[in-house]
């Protein structure tokens, strides 16, 4: 019998939670609601999720999960991300099927964005 559990969720750690909520509002456009002051979610983001208060980081070289985020326009990203305060990690690379690039985000968080090649 097939129990149909699928990812729901994700949280990540932040500790300037008000920059981490304008940076992802302003480069993409996200909504968040707040619970209090040490906690705050998005919703619809593809996978919903939250940022709680921590002086900890999610980095990839640390075996945390990698997030990666799809665009239509990888180098209008990658400028957005730069203009609202995230800091490229990892440059704009290709691999087979696609290119992608990584990126810090103000409370320290490392995610990735990556676009389909057209082929």
């Amino acid at each position: 019998m097939p129990l149909n559990i699928k990812l729901n969720y994700v949280e990540f750690p932040a500790k300037d939670i008000s920059a981490t909520k304008k940076f992802f509002e302003d480069a993409f456009g996200w909504n968040f609601i707040d619970y209090g002051p040490d906690y705050t979610a998005f919703e619809n983001e593809g996978l919903d999720g939250g940022f709680y208060k921590s002086d900890l980081t999610s980095l990839a070289s640390n075996g945390a999960a990698l997030l990666v985020l799809k665009t239509s326009n990888l180098e209008q990203t990658k400028s957005r991300v730069e203009s609202f305060g995230g800091k490229i990690s990892t440059p704009i690379f290709s691999f087979p099927g696609g290119s992608r690039f990584h990126f810090i985000e103000p409370s320290g968080n490392e995610f990735a964005v990556w676009c389909v090649t057209d082929t």
